[in-house]
C-alpha cells in the first residue's frame, strides 16, 4: 500500500525536513516486506491565497483516485500507536493500493474535504504547527511498520 502525505506548504531544508526524511526512509525499509510503502510527500502551495476551499482543490488533485483518505485534524480520533498500526494493517489487508494522509493549511481542512475522508486522525486536542505534524506522522508511520513487523514498539 503506497502512502502519500499530501500537505499544504513547503518544508524547507532544516531539522524538521531531516526528521521527516529519516522516518520515511525507516518506514520504507521496515514496511517493504509488510506490503507498506513506499511513502512520498506531495507539497502544494496556494499562491493566490484562496483559503481553505482553494486548498481543498489542490489537495484533491494530489490524492490518488481510489485512495483511502485520512485527514489530520484536531477533531479527529486520538489513537494509540498500536491502534494506528492496526488501522494501517487493516487498510492494507483490505487491498487498498493507496493511502493519502491530508494535512491542510494554516486554517485547517475545508469541511467538504473533511467530509469526504475515510478517517480523521488527531494527535491531540492541541493545534500543532504543520511542519511538526509531518514529523509526528512520519514517525508514527515508521512506528506502525515496526509494530506490524513484531518490533519492540508497543506490540499489538
Amino acid at each position: 500500500m503506497r502512502v502519500h502525505i499530501c500537505a499544504m506548504g513547503r518544508l524547507r531544508a532544516g531539522p524538521e525536513k531531516s526528521l521527516v526524511d529519516d522516518y520515511l526512509t525507516r518506514f520504507d525499509r521496515t514496511g517493504r516486506g509488510l506490503g507498506l510503502g513506499p511513502a512520498r510527500v506531495v507539497e502544494m502551495e496556494d499562491k493566490k491565497n484562496g483559503g481553505m476551499a482553494a486548498e481543498a482543490v489542490l489537495l484533491r488533485r494530489a490524492i490518488p483516485q481510489g485512495a483511502v483518505i485520512c485527514v489530520l485534524d484536531e477533531r479527529g480520533k486520538v489513537e494509540t500507536s498500536p491502534a494506528f498500526a492496526e488501522r494501517l494493517g487493516n487498510w492494507r489487508d483490505a487491498g487498498r493500493g493507496d493511502l493519502a494522509f491530508v494535512i491542510g493549511g494554516a486554517d485547517g481542512i475545508d469541511p467538504s474535504l473533511r467530509a469526504e475522508a475515510d478517517h480523521a486522525l488527531s494527535f491531540g486536542k492541541m493545534v500543532w504547527p504543520h511542519m511538526l505534524v509531518r514529523v509526528m506522522l512520519a514517525e508514527q508511520l515508521y512506528r506502525a511498520a515496526a509494530i506490524l513487523s513484531g518490533g519492540p514498539y508497543h506490540r499489538v
